[in-house]
């Protein structure tokens, strides 16, 4: 433990950890391991607000666009979102422990005649399964009705029967597994879990104590094979990792970053004004947030309208090393429309901040393909 190391710190540290050199699409997802997805466009989905920071002239839609051609996967991690081929091999073959989770003989069936059909088409749009097969519908969780060759499809890939190919329009195109996953040794297991837990880590810290274990028991969603054994494997990561107590909690982050490599990430600040996706590594720990930066950022887009403080899909606006306020950022008529709020109530009002903001709005536009 370490006492030279003050909060301050931790803020540069959060941000420049994972705000590397922009480099390229499958490099930035390589370095990450994991970038979490999410379908809501306001203005762009979450995982291309995440990428545009660290991809040399990324646009949105890029990822989808390219994914086919690149070495990664979808599929759930400790989120569902794209990885990289090796941090995706690190989680199977997934073992569903559960009893609900479990097939029954008829399900089984099912897949079964699916995972031939894929392979006889090669690729399948769930809309041409459906019309082949015909599974019809059935009751959700919610009480309302869903297509139950979508679930089995969804299903499917999630054990590793099938994997994601392609998007159109948005709609998973599935495909026949690679190869097969081989099942691991005891000692292999142990090793697999602890990388996962070093990927999660990685992108995350630094961490502190009231976080990190609700974050890496999420890895049972990924893992499920290894629900159990997550309890020690998270003990015996607090063990590996560099921690310091700051005012009274205690923060972690990965054991190759020394202390002196931490503090000196404080010269590294850029008069730079981002806006952030509500996923990004840098906001996504609510709890870490709030610590860091001294107010609490919300993800307001299933709040109703009224009780809105920030907006529907308000970005956080990092400015510096510090997050200081948000943007909501629409387009309409084909023109990019913006609206700020402030923490303080004011925008900074010295000049490097106006053009730095100025700078921002028309990387975002340029983003979203309007200049």
């Amino acid at each position: 433990m370490d006492s030279s190391i003050q909060l301050t710190h931790l803020r540069h540290y959060a941000v420049n950890n994972t705000l590397f050199t922009p480099t390229t699409l499958l490099r930035a997802i390589t370095r990450f391991g994991f970038v979490q997805a999410d379908p809501i466009r306001a203005p762009a989905r979450a995982q291309d607000l995440t990428l545009r920071h660290r991809v040399t002239n990324y646009g949105a839609g890029d990822l989808e666009a390219r994914y086919s051609k690149l070495n990664i996967e979808e599929d759930f991690f400790i989120n569902y979102g794209f990885l990289s081929r090796d941090v995706h091999a690190m989680m199977h073959p997934r073992a569903l422990q559960k009893p609900k989770h479990i097939w029954d003989n008829a399900t089984q069936k099912r897949a079964e005649a699916m995972l031939d059909f894929v392979r006889t088409q090669g690729h399948v749009h769930p809309r041409d399964a459906e019309a082949h097969f015909a599974h019809g519908t059935s009751t959700n969780y919610w009480g309302g009705s869903s297509n139950i060759t979508t679930k089995l499809l969804d299903g499917m890939h999630y054990r590793g029967m099938l994997r994601v190919a392609q998007r159109e329009n948005g709609i998973k195109i599935y495909a026949a597994p690679r190869s097969a996953s081989q099942p691991l040794t005891d000692a292999q297991s142990v090793a697999a879990l602890d990388s996962l837990i070093d990927v999660v880590v990685q992108k995350y810290a630094p961490l502190p104590a009231g976080s990190i274990g609700g974050l890496l028991s999420r890895l049972q969603y990924g893992a499920p094979q290894w629900h159990i054994a997550l309890k020690t494997a998270i003990t015996r990561a607090k063990a590996r990792m560099n921690h310091a107590v700051i005012d009274g909690i205690t923060w972690y982050w990965p054991a190759t970053i020394s202390t002196t490599k931490v503090i000196a990430f404080a010269q590294q600040t850029e008069d730079k004004v981002r806006f952030l996706a509500p996923f990004d590594p840098i906001v996504w720990d609510r709890k870490r947030f709030e610590i860091l930066w001294g107010w609490a950022y919300r993800f307001e887009a299933y709040t109703p309208a009224p009780k809105r403080k920030l907006g529907y899909y308000a970005l956080p606006l990092l400015w510096r090393d510090a997050v200081i306020g948000w943007a909501n950022i629409s387009v309409q008529n084909g023109e990019m429309q913006t609206e700020f709020g402030y923490v303080s109530g004011t925008a900074p009002k010295d000049k490097a901040f106006k053009l730095a903001l100025a700078a921002e709005c028309d990387a975002m536009r340029i983003f979203l393909k309007l200049a």
